[in-house]
């Protein structure tokens, strides 16, 4: 498995841009598909994008579709979530994830998870 270790939350207003970082353990980072999901207060966790090996393709929920924007760089053993025009309805806890094969939107494909990084927007 590897560590992951998510960064860059904070309290931004309605219509900013933030980006949330997530810095993987381990020499072998481009094998993993790396995700970010989220968790609003009484909510379940939703996938929010994940992103292949390589960077090759990714996958959006359709709530963030065009103003969410995940990458990678393999050789710093990090992946980010771009986030713009920011809604009240995107506050949760924003985790990082990573799985050797699975590259869906189930919270139940990932093997390895970050502590998460709290995003808040206000209106």
């Amino acid at each position: 498995q590897v560590q992951l270790v998510e960064s860059g939350g904070g309290l931004v207003q309605a219509g900013d841009s933030l980006r949330v970082s997530c810095a993987a353990s381990g020499r072998t980072f481009s094998s993993y598909v790396m995700a970010w999901f989220r968790q609003a207060p009484g909510k379940e966790r939703e996938f929010v994008s994940s992103i292949t090996w390589t960077g090759g393709s990714t996958y959006y929920a359709d709530s963030v579709k065009g103003r969410f924007t995940i990458s990678r760089n393999n050789a710093r053993n990090m992946v980010y979530l771009q986030m713009n025009s920011l809604k009240d309805e995107d506050t949760a806890v924003y985790y990082c994830a990573a799985d050797s094969q699975y590259y869906g939107n189930s919270a139940y494909g990932y093997t390895s998870w970050g502590q998460g990084t709290q995003v808040t927007v206000s209106t």
